[in-house]
């Protein structure tokens, strides 16, 4: 983990009025994710992360958390490596004594943001629902295991209709 990666960011010291903004670059360190089983390296594990800052009437704040980074594993079909990038665009409001719960972002406890939380959870809801080599990947052959991409024309005969089994019995 590097030393500059930054787990939160206290938002008092930026003294913004209503209506004034400011942007702030940060680093955040991401661990590796569990998906069904297997494991997802981040990269790169500390990531650099821009989070603009607006403040909202009522001491409240817009929030924005813009990042992109890569997950490396195996592919979700065939199991062969794959590495796939994403683009992440997450945005939380805080308005301090909403009562609507919308405009109370977990991410935020007095003024101190979460970021390391949130661009995980970011980064998570980001993902497809399966992580793959490449869009067309043929996966592997349920019967014997072979990975499809690398034998398109790869087949099986065909094996007899097991209802039709007693009539095949019959000698006539």
């Amino acid at each position: 983990m590097s030393e500059r990666a930054e787990n939160s960011f206290d938002l008092a010291p930026l003294r913004l009025s209503s209506g004034e903004a400011s942007v702030v670059e940060l680093e955040v360190a991401i661990p590796e994710f569990d998906l069904s089983g297997q494991v997802y390296e981040v990269r790169p594990p500390v990531l650099p992360v821009r989070l603009d800052v607006s403040r909202t009437t009522g001491n409240g704040y817009a929030l924005r958390l813009r990042f992109v980074a890569e997950m490396a594993g195996p592919c979700m079909r065939c199991l062969e490596p794959s590495a796939n990038s994403f683009k992440v665009d997450a945005r939380e409001v805080e308005q301090p004594g909403a009562r609507d719960e919308e405009l109370d972002s977990p991410y935020v406890d007095d003024e101190v943001v979460d970021v390391g939380q949130w661009t995980n959870d970011a980064l998570a809801l980001t993902l497809p629902a399966q992580l793959l080599c490449r869009a067309d990947c043929a996966g592997l052959c349920a019967k014997c295991g072979e990975n499809l991409n690398d034998s398109p024309d790869h087949a099986h005969a065909a094996e007899p209709d097991p209802r039709w089994a007693k009539l095949r019995e019959l000698e006539l």
